[in-house]
């Protein structure tokens, strides 16, 4: 569906990747790219990080869309108590990618719809869990030479070749794992107003 410029909901995010999900509930909608520090604050728990991320990205383009529905959405990857963004770098990705071998990494997902016309918003952390089978290092190198994932958190891309990493995915939403839990959002959409299958 094209972006419609005159549409009363704006996704807070340049991803395509979210922009390809929302565009399956069919409504009307216009992007903005936030701009705020995603680093986690001292001491700041998993969930809190991605709560703050989703809200904080919404808000930070609330000043130009005063009567409008924003949606927000962060992700972050969990995996023997560390919290892992976005690799950056191939190496990283690879290095992610041979500790997750064999292993269940759990994602959390932080989404917000700031709703600036009632001065209101609704927030949902969404979590996922993927079982990695077990990788080569020559799988690794591969899969990261091809899709390089870069700007994925967990290094990999559920919307691509990442399906060829997993034995298992266990979750209520797999749109989480591409970085926008459409269930949720729904339900957020529809207390808001703005019902996909409304009248």
């Amino acid at each position: 569906m094209p972006l419609a410029q005159n549409a009363s909901l704006v996704l807070a995010s340049s991803s395509r990747f979210r922009r390809e999900l929302l565009d399956r509930l069919q409504l009307p909608y216009q992007c903005y790219s936030p701009d705020i520090d995603e680093t986690p604050q001292a001491n700041e728990s998993p969930k809190a990080l991605v709560h703050r991320l989703a809200l904080g990205k919404a808000n930070a383009v609330a000043r130009y869309f005063p009567e409008h529905c924003i949606i927000g959405s962060d992700q972050i990857a969990l995996f023997e108590g560390d919290i892992l963004g976005k690799p950056h770098s191939p190496e990283r990705a690879c290095a992610n990618l041979a500790r997750f071998s064999g292993n269940r990494v759990t994602f959390l997902t932080g989404l917000a719809l700031l709703d600036t016309r009632e001065q209101r918003h609704y927030t949902h952390i969404e979590p996922f869990d993927v079982v990695f089978r077990k990788l080569s290092n020559h799988e690794i190198e591969r899969y990261v030479a091809l899709e390089q994932p870069l700007d994925s958190a967990g290094s990999f891309r559920m919307e691509g070749l990442g399906v060829t990493l997993f034995e298992a995915l266990e979750g209520r939403d797999p749109n989480a794992l591409i970085g926008l839990p459409l269930i949720a959002l729904c339900d957020m959409l529809r207390q808001a107003g703005m019902d996909p299958l409304g009248a």
